[in-house]
């Protein structure tokens, strides 16, 4: 598939790697930078969702989607995300996402605007009361991140897990150019899908916050389990 990711907000949390490391499944072990494991939150548009050789479809190939994501390693030493949840407002792309993909996608009622740079977004969950809502606008220079860096541990990431049964996981590869990301000034923000992933609620502000104008993005098939 070919997607574009635009308007990215990364909200990210340093936690103890033992509290991540219990909520993963058997078959990954936590990730970490700087001694720290890191959970984050990221609302972002989802554009020109198309298969290979066909083209985008109004309505269908655009949508927002909000995850919530913690860095793990496999068996086999690959690293990748593993999603906690994502929240989409298309319902025929959380179908098909938790049918063909395994992933927890979420069916929510979502709105965003963007105007003069700045975002408004908000998503709830259906089946939820409560909203989260963001409001972010890029700050400073944009750059890349360095190899090493914490910036390159939370955001460039190529490889996603899928849950395959009896421990055992699917590795989805992705491939964009490198994030030209930038600081951000983000005034509102939620960590309540935290709450409902069952993890403990971060009671202060991000320890990390970074903003993306997007990026073009090709998905390429889930690897066989392992």
């Amino acid at each position: 598939m070919y997607q574009t990711w635009s308007e990215l907000l990364f909200l990210h949390w340093s936690f103890e790697p033992d509290l991540i490391q219990a909520s993963l499944p058997e078959g990954l072990t936590v990730d970490t930078h700087g001694g720290r494991a890191w959970a984050g939150v990221v609302p972002f548009f989802m554009r020109n969702v198309r298969p290979r050789g066909l083209p985008a479809v109004p309505w269908l190939s655009h949508f927002l989607e909000l995850n919530l994501r913690t860095y793990a390693v496999n068996a086999d030493g690959v690293p990748g995300v593993w999603f906690y949840s994502l929240d989409c407002n298309r319902w025929p792309a959380v179908k098909v996402a938790r049918g063909v993909f395994r992933l927890p996608y979420e069916h929510a009622e979502m709105s965003a605007t963007l105007d003069s740079g700045r975002v408004r977004y908000r998503s709830v969950r259906r089946g939820e009361t409560t909203p989260q809502r963001f409001e972010w606008r890029p700050r400073g220079e944009t750059r890349t991140a360095e190899p090493g860096s914490l910036e390159f541990f939370l955001l460039e990431r190529y490889a996603l897990f899928a849950p395959a049964g009896e421990g055992r996981f699917r590795v989805g590869r992705v491939h964009h150019p490198p994030y030209e990301f930038s600081g951000a000034d983000a005034p509102v923000w939620d960590a309540g899908l935290f709450a409902l992933a069952g993890l403990p609620t971060p009671e202060g502000p991000p320890d990390h916050t970074a903003v993306c104008r997007g990026v073009d993005v090709e998905i390429f098939p889930l690897g066989p389990p392992a």
